[in-house]
């Protein structure tokens, strides 16, 4: 006999997701977030999915941890032997920050989704602008698509072996994109494995802030997604502006202010 009750929840790939979907459930703004009510609604959420014996994953008891630390600093008196730099700190800057970029990374993708579930019902030739470039004779050029089709798979991989961790290094696009051009610069044939770039970052965060800083390089021509052979590894090739969109130092000249 069916049950009478039908309970639905909503489900989240990731604890990022969930709190993005309070914070426009309640129209907040992602810079001012009310940290009480909002760790409030994240506990109640993780309480249902206890109640139905769904599993909890470490990523998502991680924040609940993380908001109810904030919440108790932003509930204590500031300590009058800190600084002032310190006193004025907002302890919830760096959640902030890693919503923004986890929005930036989720737009993107929507975006090239969309953009595959036009190019599969038109009959014309896709826009291969954005990837392709001079120096890739003889090479396949992978499509934009098959970048977010990459970084889900590494993504996935990364989950299964999720682990709590107390504290985690805070990258930004800027610094990723220094790192690759150090590896590409570095290597013999001017060129960097995507998936081992991905896999090399500690933590989901800073796969994500990779992430963007490879759009970041394609959509400035920086670097050209390519195969050497079909179903073979996809590389970071050098691209036909890497010359010029560096300056002196080796920063990018014409990368957003919001990633730096």
């Amino acid at each position: 006999m069916a049950s009478p009750y039908n309970i639905n929840i909503p489900m989240y790939e990731g604890p990022l997701d969930l709190l993005l979907d309070l914070i426009k459930k309640q129209e907040m703004s992602i810079h001012d977030i009310q940290i009480s009510k909002i760790t409030s609604q994240y506990l109640d959420y993780l309480h249902k999915l206890e109640e139905l014996n769904v599993d909890v994953s470490s990523e998502f008891i991680y924040m609940a941890a993380s908001l109810i630390y904030i919440k108790s600093k932003m509930l204590l008196p500031p300590d009058p032997l800190a600084s002032t730099e310190e006193q004025a700190a907002d302890p919830r800057e760096e959640l902030v920050q890693r919503l923004i970029e986890h929005e930036k990374f989720k737009n993107a993708a929507q975006l090239l989704y969309q953009k595959q579930q036009i190019e599969e019902h038109v009959w014309s030739k896709p826009d291969k602008s954005l990837y392709n470039d001079e120096g890739t004779e003889g090479e396949l050029v992978v499509s934009l698509v098959d970048l977010v089709k990459v970084f889900q798979q590494v993504l996935e991989r990364r989950k299964e072996v999720a682990r709590i961790e107390l504290q985690h290094e805070q990258f930004t696009v800027a610094q990723m994109i220094a790192q690759l051009r150090g590896q590409i610069l570095a290597s013999d044939d001017s060129s960097a494995n995507l998936v081992r770039f991905f896999e090399a970052c500690p933590s989901r965060h800073a796969m994500i802030v990779a992430f963007l800083a490879v759009l970041e390089m394609v959509k400035l021509q920086a670097v050209a997604i390519v195969q050497e052979k079909q179903f073979g590894e996809i590389l970071l090739r050098k691209g036909k502006s890497f010359d010029t969109v560096f300056d002196e130092k080796g920063e990018m000249r014409l990368i957003d202010e919001e990633y730096k």
